[in-house]
């Protein structure tokens, strides 16, 4: 599986450094050109990486016959939805005894969902966020974060029914992959949990994929 999981994934790889190489940047009066260079490639490498992360997972889920996978850049958030997210925001692990139908024409906003994924085998259809997470994030973007998560929570099980599936438990999570939580257990992820969570060797496939990135990014680094 990994050889096929990189060779999906290798023309974005690519495609990504192509643009790197192409991007103009300023030069800084204290960082001079080449340090101005290093630092440009390098913020605009760690926000191209988020992509190549989402599209990884995405892809390695597929190719487990365990899963019928998709993303969701339009997932439909009614006010009901909002209202109850909101009212769960000081006690979250309370949103597990709750749901609401999903519908698409009461929407009031719409959320992307990186991946979302059904276990054929335990019925249990789950949603994810997927965040680089190498650093913090203040108490209001944390809130929003939490609030989007449980907004999913209560919707999903509806929405899998909806998609004619047989759902028996649905959860939603923020993955956290360089291992700094948005927030808190049961509702994150980090890096090395994946395995366990999804039941099989996650983790080594995604970071021979990171791997193939960081090369490539060091090449262009070191002209």
């Amino acid at each position: 599986m990994t050889q096929k999981l990189q060779k999906q994934l290798k023309p974005l790889i690519y495609s990504t450094i192509e643009k790197l190489k192409s991007k103009e940047f300023k030069k800084d009066p204290i960082g001079g050109e080449h340090f101005s260079k290093i630092t440009s490639l390098m913020s605009s490498a760690y926000k191209r990486h988020g992509l190549i992360l989402e599209y990884s997972f995405l892809n390695l889920l597929k190719n487990n016959q365990n899963y019928d996978t998709w993303e969701d850049k339009e997932f439909k958030v009614s006010r009901p939805a909002d209202d109850l997210a909101s009212s769960f925001i000081e006690n979250p692990l309370e949103v597990y005894n709750t749901e609401t139908s999903y519908s698409t024409h009461r929407a009031v906003r719409t959320l992307q969902i990186d991946l979302i994924t059904y276990n054929k085998r335990t019925k249990e259809l789950s949603a994810y966020e997927i965040k680089r997470s190498n650093g913090s994030h203040d108490a209001g973007k944390k809130r929003q974060i939490l609030r989007d998560i449980l907004c999913v929570q209560v919707l999903l099980k509806s929405y899998g029914e909806s998609k004619n599936f047989e759902v028996k438990s649905a959860r939603s999570y923020i993955i956290n992959y360089y291992g700094i939580r948005d927030i808190v257990k049961p509702f994150s992820i980090i890096n090395t949990e994946l395995d366990e969570h999804f039941g099989f060797s996650v983790y080594r496939q995604i970071e021979e994929i990171n791997e193939i990135y960081r090369k490539k990014l060091f090449e262009i680094l070191s002209r």
